[in-house]
Order: structure tokens, then sequence, then C-alpha cells
């Protein structure tokens, strides 16, 4: 009987493991995806893709045509002695004494994964994701936003907040509005969660601070640049608050934290995408009144949605930060009350607003957040003067009933927090298989 003890030793050459004192010859043993096949006549140069980079490797041709099938999309097991070549990927090059074909395509690529892949349009790249995904600068995306989660885990491990898994699919909404999925549950009527906002309010009253990474829907008719349907969301709920500002702290701890492991750990991707990260000091935050007047006054752009601020708004706040504030980011607190749920904090100072806040990239918004009402008398006096039915919420206002601490917690788009960052026109860019009003597929 075989027993299995765990990993065997990886014999396999990767470029992360090149370093200054590796051994010009030694023997090594390389293998990935054909990336790109140089054919030169007398000198073949075959470019494997793996999971850290890219690697050359050189065959005579007697060998590469001794080797069999190598077309690009294939997967190929080489064996071979290191050169040091300035010109290759990595500064090294493998010279082949032995090659092992393990797969051969079927087909053609239908996109040059291997060149400039913007010459196809978004659509295309899209209908063929799991193809254009293959290319370099689409895949060094993804792992940026790789960089962007693990770095919130980090973080909020390290602050003592627990990890959680809420259900994605309720009764009820937690935002309430139109913007809902509705589906039959067993012959009852059930929603897409629009965010796992009951849930981890209710987690605080049991683990005092709590984090979520994971989809949430949104049954938006906006077929935007800035709009999924489906899209991941960053989720945090922290317990024994005084303020919002309190909230707002971390998320800027956090990005100070995320973009310093993305410069430390992903420079490789960083480069290729030719991205400078924000530098993080400080975050400034205007008001919301405060911000649409200062708009209207300094660019000459009257405001015309009174409870909310419009796109091109957005862009210009964006805008004052980078020439006045020399920041990329920007709060913006105290929304209108009509706006925001019926869980969100009224300044008690003024009850037309509210203690929330969202936080500008670049001029678009990617973070919501705020203090939540905690005493279920005055959450339940909000809901009636909402008009709002209890039904489907029962559970939600048992925890409040039963004593809440004060609390507060945020959502962070990931999709529009990676383009944000990496100067992308269209939300869709952030997305590895994306969900609009358009598309199901692939």
């Amino acid at each position: 009987m075989k027993q299995i003890t765990g990993i065997t030793k990886q014999e396999s050459f990767r470029l992360s493991r090149m370093t200054d004192r590796t051994e010009e010859g030694a023997f090594v043993r390389a293998e990935g995806a054909v990336h790109r096949v140089r054919n030169l006549g007398e000198v073949v140069f075959v470019v494997l893709r793996q999971r850290d980079g890219l690697i050359q490797t050189v065959f005579d041709r007697k060998r590469f045509e001794e080797s069999g099938e190598i077309r690009e999309g294939g997967a190929l097991r080489t064996e071979g002695r290191i050169r040091r070549e300035g010109r290759a990927p990595g500064g090294a090059e493998i010279i082949v004494e032995k090659a092992q074909v393990l797969s051969v395509p079927a087909a053609s690529l239908p996109l040059p994964v291997d060149r400039n892949i913007r010459t196809a349009s978004l659509e295309a790249r899209l209908d063929h994701r799991a193809i254009s995904l293959r290319n370099m600068k689409e895949r060094a995306v993804f792992r940026i936003q790789e960089g962007l989660v693990r770095g919130f885990r980090d973080y909020l491990y390290g602050q003592g907040f627990t990890e959680i898994h809420t259900p994605k699919l309720g009764a009820k909404g937690a935002e309430g509005g139109a913007n809902i999925f509705k589906l039959s549950y067993f012959h009852k009527p059930a929603v897409l969660a629009q965010s796992p906002q009951f849930y981890k309010q209710m987690l605080v009253g049991v683990f005092d601070r709590v984090f979520e990474t994971g989809p949430v829907f949104r049954a938006e008719k906006h077929n935007t640049r800035r709009h999924l349907n489906e899209y991941t969301s960053l989720d945090l709920e922290m317990g024994y608050i005084d303020s919002m500002e309190e909230i707002m702290e971390t998320e800027t701890e956090y990005l100070r934290y995320a973009m310093a492991l993305l410069n430390r750990e992903y420079e490789r991707e960083l480069k290729l995408l030719n991205c400078e990260l924000p530098r993080i000091a400080s975050i400034p935050a205007l008001r919301f009144d405060e911000a649409k007047k200062l708009v209207a006054e300094l660019y000459g752009r009257p405001a015309r949605a009174p409870y909310d601020l419009e796109p091109e708004e957005e862009e210009l706040i964006g805008r004052y930060g980078r020439e006045h504030l020399n920041s990329d980011f920007v709060f913006i607190t105290h929304y209108p009350s009509k706006k925001r749920p019926f869980y969100a904090m009224d300044d008690p100072e003024d009850s037309r607003f509210t203690l929330s806040f969202d936080l500008l990239c670049r001029g678009v918004e990617v973070t919501t957040g705020g203090q939540r009402i905690h005493d279920y008398g005055m959450l339940r006096k909000k809901m009636e003067a909402r008009g709002m039915s209890e039904e489907g919420m029962e559970g939600y206002l048992e925890a409040f009933r039963c004593g809440m601490p004060p609390h507060g917690g945020l959502g962070i788009g990931l999709e529009r927090l990676t383009v944000q960052l990496l100067g992308e026109d269209n939300v869709r860019e952030g997305s590895l298989f994306p969900r609009d009003m358009g598309r199901l597929t692939p």
C-alpha cells in the first residue's frame, strides 16, 4: 500500500529561484506553457510561461525537430544547462539537451497572447477570456489584485479581526431598493445578497471585529465602465467604536499596508504594467455638502443631484485631491440620510445627514462605509419611518433586541480599486470573468 507523506521535493527550475549565485552551466529541468516560438533556422528560441514569469529555452534545429510538435499554447518539459543572457527574460536561458512535449493544442490561439493583446477589443478579450489571461500583462492585473486581497486579510488578522463566510442567498436584501436579483428558493421567494451587511453586523455581537472577502450581486441596469452586476467586496465591521473616523483610519492603514506589500512583493507586475502606486501619508476628508459646493464653485459645474455625487462630480473631486491636496484618495463624509440605508446612523447634530462616508480613488468611488445604528429602538423607529416591513429580517433584528455594541464598517469594491490603481478605464479590466447586463459567459 502506498503512503502519501506530503509534498515531494520540487525539482523544476523556476525564474523566481534564479539568483546571482546560480551557477553558469548548472543542469536544470524546466516546464511550462509554450508562450512563444522563434524559429531562426539553426537556432529555435522557445519561451515558456510559468506561474512566476517567462523563461527562455534554446534548441538547436535538430533537437527541436526531433522533440515533437512544439506549438504556442502547448505544454513542454525541458532539461538543460543555464546560460547567462542579459537579453533573455530574467537574464538567463536554458540550453536544451532534452525535451518532452506534454500537450499539443488542437487549435490555433484566437488572440496574440505573446504580444500586445490590447490590439484586440475588450469584448474580444472577454469572449476568449481563458486565452487572453495568458498574456503577461493581463495576468499581472490579477496578481496585483491578489496582493490587495492578501493585504486586506493580513492587515486585519493583525488587528484582531475574525474572517467570516456569510450566505449569498437570503430572504431580503440588505440595501433595499430595486437592484435585487430575485429567484425561487424551493418555491419560496429569495434574493442574491447585495452585501454581507446584516450578517457582519450580527457577528460583531459575537466576535467584535469581523471581515469577509466574497461576491455580491447588484441588479443595476447600468451598462457603464463603472458597473458590474457581480463583483468582489472586501468587507469589515468593527465593534466598540466611538466614531466613524475609526473606520476611516482602519481603511487608511489597510491601504498603506497594501501599497507597501505590493511594492515589496509584486515589483515585477508593477513594472510590467508601468504602474506607480500612490503614496499614502494621510487621506483628506471633505463633507458631502462642502464637496458639492467646492466643485460647483471651483470648476463651474452646477450641482444637480442633491442627495448623491454624480460621476462627473467624483471625477472633479479626484482632480481637486490631486491638484490641491496632493492625494489620490479623498474621503467624502456625512452623506444625506435619504441616500443611505436605514441602518446608517444619523448625525446627532443634523439628522438630515449620516455618519457615513465614501472613499474616492482617483475620482471614482471605491468604498462605502460608516457608523451603524446599534440601538434597537432607534433602528425600529427608522424602519417604521421608511415604511419597512420586518419580514425576512427577524434574525437580524433579534441581535439588536438582545443588545449590540456601537459599531461600524465598510465595503471596498475590489475590481474598482484594482483598475483605479492601475489606471485602467473600465472596471471589467479588473474582473477575471465579468458579469454585466449582457454577459453570462464564459
